[in-house]
């Protein structure tokens, strides 16, 4: 744990009571006071972020920002709502709760791990107990994986035995090599202990491209038959994309016994988003800047947008991705 915050605390409040003290009996007093306050959770969490003290989670907060700040993406939310709320409100989980999500650059996937983040740790991603791996930067080399797997085991144990409610988030998992990601597996098994540590309140995120072909191809067909995305259930998607990613050679999910054991409680799809999702993720973002909604912008920085398939252009390229550094461009001081 960070002691930061903690001796700061202790140094803007020991001024006002030591100014006449020796700088040597000053250095013993702020250590007592240091041992003592650290052997007291209860007062050592005012000042820094702990484990025990964590929020509750509140399943109506956690519905109003997914309502609030995701667009388009009917399956994600009600899977995710009722996961995680669901998850976390079970004092005895059999299994940690792991969760896949699929989909095109900028439809979501990213911003839902930051929701579930915050929604149980005040300090969000930047959390002591959220911890983030990414594929092409923490893992960049074939030729390391046995030194990968070694070093994400202890990784992993490590912080959970420090905190049992422990979430890891692993993206760009279409860019990890095949193989890697197995060394978790005991982890998320149904185990009471591993080595004497229990995993069960931990919460895995995998966030992944692969399968997003998949599940284009079903809001395509939706959407040519003249029906509501809204229409689509999560079974017209969920075991088929499991089988696209088990059997894509270029995922990091390729082959693997997370899949081959039925380890992943959840493959969430994140469908492409419309011309009329863009327009929202805009308004927000405006809001979020400080400005006033104004349309105009809002349907200019969207008509910017490149759109597929290429005759009928329904569905945006990049999703809401780079719609935000588009709107740089109309508030530029």
């Amino acid at each position: 744990m960070k002691l930061g915050r903690a001796t700061l605390g202790l140094l803007l409040l020991a001024p006002l009571a030591v100014r006449a003290v020796e700088p040597i009996s000053l250095g013993l007093a702020l250590a007592g006071v240091l041992t003592g306050y650290i052997s007291y959770p209860r007062l050592y969490c005012l000042f820094a972020e702990c484990c025990s003290q964590k929020r509750s989670l509140s399943r109506e907060a956690l519905q109003k920002d997914l309502d609030s700040k995701l667009f388009g993406q009917h399956l994600a939310k009600k899977v995710i709502l009722n996961a995680v709320a669901g998850f976390i409100s079970n004092p005895k989980p059999k299994k940690p709760l792991t969760l896949s999500l699929h989909g095109w650059t900028g439809t979501g996937k990213n911003f839902v791990s930051k929701i579930i983040a915050e929604n149980i740790y005040e300090g969000g991603l930047n959390s002591d107990y959220v911890h983030l791996f990414v594929a092409t930067l923490h893992f960049p080399h074939a030729s390391n994986i046995t030194l990968y797997k070694d070093q994400l085991q202890l990784w992993i144990r490590g912080n959970v035995s420090a905190c049992a409610r422990s979430i890891f988030i692993f993206d760009e998992m279409d860019k990890m090599h095949a193989g890697l990601i197995d060394a978790i597996k005991p982890f998320l098994d149904y185990y009471e202990l591993v080595d004497r540590v229990s995993y069960q309140k931990a919460i895995f995120i995998f966030l992944s491209n692969a399968g997003a072909e998949r599940i284009t191809d079903v809001a395509l067909d939706f959407w040519r038959s003249g029906k509501q995305r809204e229409d689509i259930k999560l079974k017209d998607m969920e075991h088929a994309l499991s089988v696209s990613v088990f059997n894509n050679k270029n995922s990091g999910f390729w082959h693997s016994s997370l899949i081959d054991r039925n380890l992943i409680d959840y493959f969430v799809p994140f469908l492409p988003l419309e011309y009329k999702h863009l327009k929202m993720c805009i308004r927000v973002e405006m809001r979020s800047r400080g400005y006033e909604v104004d349309e105009d912008i809002v349907t200019r920085v969207a008509d910017e947008m490149t759109f597929f398939p290429k005759e009928e252009r329904v569905f945006s390229d990049k999703g809401c991705k780079t719609v935000f550094t588009k709107l740089d461009y109309y508030y530029d001081d």
